[in-house]
């Protein structure tokens, strides 16, 4: 049987946990299970958020495992033990397979295991993993990466993704599907889909910030980086230097984040036409719209809306997957 060894540690997210003990234990070849799934940790007993649980086995399980499964952590800022790291690259070197779901590819970048690879985790945790491990290539936009003997995933529900795609690399195309009718899961999600980022513009409490209100009370209308200096009573040199000093982005990537998350909203919380929220938005026309929101977002507006917008969304309980 394939060894899998889930790494609980200290503040473990209980849903990431859980995910690789569901999908893994799910699968079955002709009536007979192909996954030994355990759950290991530095200590017996780990507390979560909201209680604590046991393992039932310690850090020697990683010596045995084909592969290990980090869970995310909710606190990325803790330091990861000597310990943990040591069992870890010594798993590496031998030559198990080890993924992370969520933050627990901070556990992986602390080991050194994500130097000089692409990787990703949840999107409100790409750009800290970025500045914190400058060796990474961080992507915030897809589901998971698949680098051969380590991957990463994304937050929560990409773990899914992330082990289906393990058991179809493992088992073929046939016991993943069946694992995902288990789990009722879509089975047809990969890596490369986009992250649903909601498109914040950076901000700015210093001398920026009025020129900043002004640009997202205006949206709609023809704003430059020409009106945006204009406003900030600054010439156009300053205005970049000083923009990208204060925001960390152009003012023409800052434009385009905002009219993104103007549109996100637009679409989420009401029913104009796609024509309307690009104008609204502040869209030249609703071709470009289409094509720079999918660019960003990485589906098309319609999609979007059906997908987040209350009113568009399928009924509950009306139709199985």
């Amino acid at each position: 049987m394939h060894k899998i060894a889930v790494l609980a540690l200290q503040g473990v997210v209980p849903f990431d946990l859980g995910i690789p003990c569901v999908i893994f234990e799910s699968v079955q070849i002709e009536n007979k299970s192909v996954y030994n799934v355990t759950v290991c940790g530095e200590e017996p007993s780990i507390k979560t958020q909201h209680f604590q649980i046991q393992t039932n086995a310690s850090l020697a399980a990683l010596k045995e495992a084909d592969t290990i499964i980090i869970p995310g952590i909710d606190n990325t800022f803790i330091t990861i033990s000597d310990t943990v790291i040591d069992a870890l690259t010594s798993a590496s070197k031998r030559g198990a397979r080890i993924a992370s779901i969520c933050s627990g590819a901070f556990v992986l970048a602390a080991a050194g295991l994500l130097d000089n690879r692409r990787a990703t985790t949840h999107w409100f945790d790409c750009g800290r993993l970025a500045t914190r491990y400058p060796n990474i290539q961080v992507d915030p936009d897809v589901l998971f990466v698949d680098e051969g003997d380590i991957l990463t995933s994304a937050g929560l529900s990409a773990g899914v993704d992330m082990c289906l795609h393990l058991i179809r690399r493992d088992f073929g195309q046939g016991a993943a599907a069946a694992a995902a009718r288990f789990t009722v899961a879509q089975l047809d999600r990969d890596g490369g889909q986009a992250q649903f980022i909601h498109h914040e513009p950076p901000q700015s409490r210093s001398s920026l910030a009025p020129v900043l209100e002004w640009a997202q009370n205006n949206l709609s209308q023809s704003l430059c980086v020409e009106s945006l200096a204009a406003q900030s009573g600054m010439s156009m040199r300053t205005f970049h230097r000083r923009f990208r000093e204060q925001t960390g982005v152009t003012p023409t990537k800052w434009l385009l984040m905002a009219r993104i998350k103007r549109a996100q909203d637009l679409l989420e919380n009401s029913s104009g036409s796609i024509e309307k929220i690009a104008s609204e938005s502040g869209f030249a026309s609703p071709v470009t719209f289409r094509s720079r929101f999918k660019s960003e977002v990485g589906v098309a507006p319609t999609v979007y809306r059906q997908r987040f917008n209350a009113q568009g969304a399928p009924k509950a309980g009306l139709k199985r997957r």
